[in-house]
């Protein structure tokens, strides 16, 4: 049916939003769902390979993983970290195709004429394994802040097609981060989300990022590059911020109330899609969040740096996890030196990017578990001080307080960089600003037996945070305050290495 002469004279009283929605109503043969006009539409439409949508309650984030899987894509894959969770989106399904045919609740795979939805969870850090070597063409995970970075990065790597025309999607519908362990997403999404942010992207923008030696990073556009014997292909990324009162359907109800009700952070957090709310610490945390920020707000890089310290070297132990040099000036903390594992595969290399990152004679502190130890050979042999760290071994010393022993050499490390943090002891230290720096220092927890002080493993946090905590491991071991050579000569000491003890 076309407009008449009287119909095209009423459009011009139609907003743009209005005149959208006609247009899809017009031209659209999607008869089971059509996204709300605004922030839904905009989201549904966006040509991002990875596509953030939500931040407050309300705003129609599960709808929209819906109606991409019915009208967009053939092969799709939902997800949520429990699978108890995924009742309320298939009950959605079942509202919006009318019925239950062809979905079978043992394999939770729902069946339809050229389309195929997968239900799924992760509720363990390698349950990812389970849909590996499956290719989907569209990927949700819902409520993604509640995943781990770790299996929402390598279930990417499973997006795709067989068929040429299919355009692949990931869709991460999520609110604010309510726990430490969340923030990655923060991360993850920092143009749209990190006020401190120094190129800021506004909703809907495309930005694109590839990961580089094991890194990712932000690059101008999508074109495929050459990075040594690697071309690189960058994946586009967007995020589209809605709230309750983008729903028609949810402004009607009772449900803004219901939000303005909230206790705050959360009210800020659902009402209004607030990343910067207050995020609860566990209440064992090692190192509370607040101290670490403000760490990190006290860090410039200074015109003139102070000789340099303390090298602490975190050694790659295999798979994603890189190898990181932490350097310290004073109570300054340097940006770390971050190498990919597949760059430092042996001890000669390891030991040659850490004397290349030494000035001033700086003691090197080294972790020798494992992997550690080969690095900490060729440094010796080549006449560095280096000190091996074993954090499984006994500790020796007491906390600040005097009254508190360690379970390990670990325990009094991390509660060393506690003590050092905390703002009532005023020791001026200043950390880069980087997030993986925090994520990794706010991870860890603590427990006290009788008067020892027993701080979470590295096994224990990967589980927790879904990776190994690299960054906070060389900057706890850069805190190491070691005499160097020429100091313990001075005072008639010996410049053996193997026979100095840091905790003596």
């Amino acid at each position: 049916m076309f407009p008449t002469s009287f119909d095209r004279d009423l459009l011009g009283y139609l907003t743009p939003d209005e005149l959208a929605e006609l247009d899809l109503l017009i031209t659209s043969d999607q008869t089971i769902w059509r996204p709300l006009p605004g922030p839904q539409l905009v989201a549904f439409e966006s040509d991002a390979d990875i596509i953030g949508y939500g931040g407050a309650a309300g705003g129609g984030k599960t709808d929209l993983a819906c109606g991409k899987s019915l009208t967009q894509h053939q092969k799709v894959l939902v997800l949520r970290r429990e699978a108890t969770q995924l009742t309320g989106i298939i009950d959605r399904f079942t509202e919006l195709i009318g019925s239950r045919d062809g979905y079978n609740g043992a394999e939770r795979i729902w069946r339809l004429p050229g389309k195929q939805i997968e239900f799924g969870s992760t509720p363990n850090l390698d349950d990812w394994n389970k849909y590996q070597g499956r290719p989907h063409d569209l990927l949700v995970f819902d409520e993604a802040a509640n995943f781990l970075e770790a299996q929402v990065r390598a279930l990417l790597g499973w997006l795709r097609s067989v068929d040429p025309a299919q355009r692949c999607h990931a869709l991460l519908t999520f609110n604010p981060p309510t726990t430490a362990e969340g923030r990655w997403i923060t991360a993850f999404f920092a143009p749209w989300l990190d006020k401190k942010h120094p190129k800021p992207a506004q909703p809907g923008e495309l930005r694109w990022f590839a990961m580089i030696d094991g890194e990712e990073a932000e690059v101008p556009n999508g074109e495929p590059f050459q990075h040594g014997a690697d071309l690189i292909k960058p994946m586009s990324r967007t995020f589209i911020p809605s709230r309750v009162s983008d729903n028609p359907y949810l402004m009607g109800t009772g449900y803004m109330a219901t939000l303005q009700s909230l206790p705050e952070p959360l009210r800020s957090q659902m009402l209004y899609g607030d990343f910067n709310a207050g995020i609860e610490d566990d209440p064992w945390q090692v190192i509370p969040t607040a101290w670490a920020e403000e760490a990190q707000a006290r860090w410039k890089r200074p015109d003139k740096l102070a000789p340099m310290d303390s090298l602490g070297v975190d050694v790659a132990r295999g798979g994603r996890d890189n190898t990181l040099i932490a350097r310290r000036h004073g109570m300054w903390f340097d940006e770390a030196l971050v190498y990919a594992g597949s760059q430092t595969p042996d001890g000669p290399s390891v030991a040659g990017l850490t004397i290349a990152a030494m000035r001033d004679q700086a003691v090197i502190h080294i972790d020798v578990i494992g992997v550690g130890s080969s690095p900490y050979d060729f440094l010796s042999d080549a006449g560095q001080q280096v000190v091996g760290v074993n954090v499984a071994e006994a500790a020796r010393g007491l906390d600040k307080s005097g009254r508190m022993r360690f379970k390990n050499q670990r325990s009094e490390l991390w509660w060393r960089m506690r003590e050092a943090l905390d703002p009532a002891n005023n020791t001026g230290i200043a950390l880069p600003p980087d997030p993986r720096l925090l994520a990794d220092l706010c991870a860890p927890t603590w427990e006290l037996s009788g008067s020892t002080i027993y701080v979470a493993s590295r096994e224990q946090i990967i589980d927790k945070i879904g990776r190994s905590p690299d960054y906070g491991s060389a900057y706890v071991l850069a805190l190491l305050d070691t005499p160097k050579y020429k100091t313990i000569a001075a005072i008639g000491g010996s410049k053996k290495r193997r026979e100095y003890n840091p905790y003596a």
